[in-house]
């Protein structure tokens, strides 16, 4: 199973992709993930080496330079 938060960060980075298909491909990743504890699924990734310590860092120190834009 790939991990799609960094499949739709990553989707970004190709040209053609405009902000309604990363908003499409959020609402499929919320859908994915209703009911699911985020943080089991995370250390599933470090576990399971799909993911690496490093990239988990980098994801969290993302997610708190963008958790102003939110408030």
């Amino acid at each position: 199973m790939s991990n799609p938060l960094f499949n739709i960060l990553n989707s970004g980075n190709r040209p053609g992709n405009g902000a309604g298909n990363m908003l499409q491909q959020f609402q499929q990743f919320k859908q994915k993930m209703q009911g699911v504890n985020p943080q089991e699924e995370v250390q599933k990734l470090l576990q399971s080496g799909k993911i690496s310590q490093a990239q988990l860092d980098k994801a969290q120190q993302m997610a708190q330079q963008m958790q102003g834009l939110f408030k």
